[in-house]
């Protein structure tokens, strides 16, 4: 399923993550750390793999259009559980 969203609001998520979520969401996906973080925007791609995003100029950093929302889904589940309260991702 794919979801269009902003860099920055990608950002925002990645950002009110708890410490050591991204290793956290790696161990549970089987993806390398540096995948994880290109996925949120990082451009390590000797170390990591692309992760299916597309950007697009735009306000808030430009549209995000990713093919696989895993990781997105993973990370608000994490969210979840740090705020006790239903966190979903904002529609662009």
């Amino acid at each position: 399923m794919t979801k269009t969203i902003t860099f920055n609001e990608l950002r925002k998520i990645k950002d009110s993550l708890p410490d050591g979520s991204t290793h956290r969401i790696a161990d549970e996906l089987g993806l390398s750390v540096e995948t994880v973080r290109n996925y949120f925007g990082g451009h390590n791609f000797k170390d990591g793999k692309s992760c299916g995003l597309h950007i697009e100029p735009g306000p808030d950093g430009g549209l995000i259009i990713l093919d696989d929302t895993t990781v997105l889904e993973r990370a608000l589940q994490i969210l979840n559980e740090k705020v006790g309260m239903k966190v979903e991702a904002p529609e662009a």
